[in-house]
């Protein structure tokens, strides 16, 4: 009797080297191919490659609450060229809405768990190939670091972003509310207009309109190549984002043919690119964490003093919010993220040999689409590269004496910023957003909220809530805040995040004491205090701290995370001594 496990009953005609061969070839894998058809899976689905759709599709926050339809889109063009789409669901967590919360310790822990899961369904189902879909701000990282992981062929997908509310003739988004609550705090607004613009500032679907975190995270995605030219731009409800998302079904089919993975992509010079775009629009501070844990995952040399350097030699040329009024949809309707892109390039700011995910260069891509100069465009948002709105990119690494490790600052408004003067040191950011709250805060100030790193928080929380009650009140630029947390990408004004070593694990920011004179200053990259090294070693001497958390996920991520300084990853694989 002849070998069924040879017999062409058995047998699905397919590249031998995929690996969901392993699951669905021979009379032995009956049962799994038993699985598959009660899916409604058929013989020329299981024939085709296998691409796994990773869709972190919640009611959580509108970020996500639209992914379902954009994963469908998806599916159809998987399906149109000649694959096998099996969608799949992992977490997220809502950044605004645990914003301010004991809950927003969970927001970078997302970021890991999601490349965790995504890794796992990738791996444990011997899936072909991946479309990561991400919404809201640690969707992105978290889907990219898993394709990378794997190194399966795989397409970043976006799920767009939000558009602006309408409040009194004029366009607010999410920043506007957490600054508003900063202005009703100090009387100079009525909780009555709080209420009202409540009501309208996130009309539908998306994430954050601005130059916040998941547009930056989504724009770099275009720069590092993991996702095609002028995909980040589309806003989540315009029928656009939909052919995005079936563009990229088909692309993710072709780069499995093709055998495009990350790592022949990914590298310094992608990176480089992705830090300039990032310090030429102003984007999060939170680019900085997840480039460099990207980087540490893909095995890319590339460390903090990069951005620096980058920096050092990338103007910004884009007035975004934050720090600007414009937002993700306006920068769309002009020609999307490519249009950036094309104006460093031709000044020869970027590395347009790397590599992308079609198998073209970033300069082939930029011919292909052909975007409109900045020159000919009648917009006050952007400006050409040789009359920038600042000659040194928005991002700035900090080192001295607080930072040795370094700290970030995003530059939203004033260039020169500088301060020297006595710190109030608060252990975490309850006490700080109650004494902000409380209107004690004053010109000159300098605030310093610690045990809120990585470790220490653990999570290292964002603070939007206390910066932007600090901007509300008129502060943004005459009061210096720096914390071992992070801020988010909608954060402006003189915030200074990211210190490491952080307090938990005895870096120098644990040695401050209220009225210790701390010296600020963004020319010279400069966080220290009025200390001498044996002054902060003795204060250090009896610093053993107890982790707030002794069991469940905080516990463990208190354990595993790394320094923000390499991007805070917790993949032992990748962890730096």
């Amino acid at each position: 009797m002849p070998d069924q496990g040879d017999s062409d009953l058995f047998h699905y005609e397919k590249d031998p080297s995929l690996p969901s061969n392993e699951v669905v070839q021979g009379a032995e894998r009956a049962p799994h191919r038993a699985m598959f058809r009660a899916m409604d899976y058929d013989d020329e689905d299981l024939a085709s490659p296998m691409i796994g759709i990773a869709n972190p599709a919640a009611d959580i926050t509108p970020c996500n609450v639209h992914l379902d339809a954009v994963a469908e889109s998806a599916r159809e063009g998987i399906d149109s060229a000649g694959g096998m789409p099996i969608e799949f669901g992992t977490i997220t967590i809502s950044d605004a809405i645990s914003m301010g919360t004991e809950g927003m310790k969970a927001s970078l822990i997302s970021r890991e768990l999601i490349a965790d899961s995504v890794e796992l369904v990738a791996f444990g189902e011997r899936m072909d190939g991946l479309v990561t879909l991400g919404g809201c701000d640690k969707n992105m990282p978290g889907m990219m670091m898993a394709a990378i992981r794997t190194d399966l062929p795989a397409v970043f997908l976006y799920g767009g972003s939000i558009m602006p509310g309408e409040h009194d003739g004029r366009e607010i988004t999410i920043q506007n509310m957490f600054e508003s609550v900063g202005a009703v705090s100090s009387g100079k607004m009525e909780p009555e207009e709080l209420d009202r613009m409540e009501r309208v500032a996130c009309p539908g679907p998306g994430s954050c309109g601005g130059m916040f975190t998941a547009n930056t995270m989504a724009s770099i995605a275009e720069t590092l190549g993991f996702a095609p030219l002028g995909s980040a731009s589309p806003p989540a409800e315009h029928d656009s984002r939909y052919q995005e998302a079936e563009r990229a079904g088909r692309l993710a089919v072709e780069v499995v043919s093709e055998r495009r993975r990350p790592s022949d992509f990914l590298t310094r010079e992608s990176f480089e690119n992705a830090i300039a775009l990032q310090v030429a629009v102003g984007g999060s501070t939170n680019a900085v964490l997840h480039l460099l844990a990207m980087a540490a995952e893909a095995g890319v040399d590339l460390d903090i003093e990069t951005f620096n350097e980058v920096s050092a030699r990338t103007p910004k040329i884009a007035h975004l919010q934050p720090g600007g009024s414009r937002v993700m949809n306006d920068l769309h309707e002009i020609g999307g993220v490519p249009v950036v892109l094309s104006a460093l390039h031709d000044a020869g700011l970027l590395h347009g040999e790397a590599m992308t995910v079609t198998g073209r260069s970033l300069a082939a891509e930029l011919d292909r689409i052909d975007p409109p100069s900045i020159d000919t465009l009648d917009v006050s948002f952007l400006h050409p590269v040789e009359d920038p709105i600042h000659e040194r990119g928005a991002i700035r690494i900090l080192t001295g004496n607080l930072a040795p490790d370094g700290a970030v600052i995003k530059i939203t408004g004033k260039d020169h910023l500088a301060h020297e003067g006595p710190v109030r040191v608060f252990e975490s950011e309850e006490p700080a957003m109650e004494y902000v709250e409380a209107g004690q805060v004053e010109s000159g100030d300098v605030i310093c909220i610690r045990n809120e790193g990585p470790r220490g928080g653990p999570g290292m929380r964002e603070m939007l809530g206390v910066t932007s009650a600090v901007a509300g009140q008129g502060h943004a630029d005459d009061v210096a805040l720096f914390t071992d947390g992070r801020f988010s990408g909608a954060t402006r004004g003189f915030s200074i995040g990211h210190v490491a070593p952080e307090a938990f694990v005895g870096g120098p920011i644990a040695a401050l004491e209220d009225g210790d004179q701390v010296r600020i200053d963004i020319d010279e990259l400069e966080l220290s205090v009025d200390l001498t090294p044996a002054e902060i070693e003795d204060r250090l001497d009896d610093h053993d701290p107890e982790p707030t958390y002794e069991n469940g996920v905080l516990a463990k991520y208190h354990r595993d995370f790394g320094s923000a300084a390499n991007g805070a990853v917790s993949n032992p694989g990748v962890q730096w001594d």
